[in-house]
């Protein structure tokens, strides 16, 4: 059996991803992708309709600056959880 296809734009190039979940009506997933020349990584929450699957949610990471200040943040606020 094949994986399934990422159901992001064609527009898009992915470089490369790793599935966080997938379950029968939600599937996340971080992906590297190329856009307009321009690598960035982007985390993708989708939900399935009927047959497809439907964007939910995209936050896109576009360089390691914003990604280390992201991390830095989380990590202050992680262990209140």
């Amino acid at each position: 059996m094949s994986e399934e296809k990422l159901p992001i734009s064609e527009k898009l190039k992915i470089l490369q991803y790793e599935n966080i979940f997938k379950s029968s009506k939600w599937w996340a997933a971080v992906v590297l992708l190329e856009s307009f020349g321009r690598r960035q990584i982007a985390l993708y929450l989708w939900t399935r309709r009927g047959n497809q699957w439907k964007r939910k949610q995209k936050y896109v990471i576009h360089s390691k600056g914003e990604w280390l200040q992201i991390r830095d943040t989380i990590e202050k606020l992680i262990a209140s959880i």
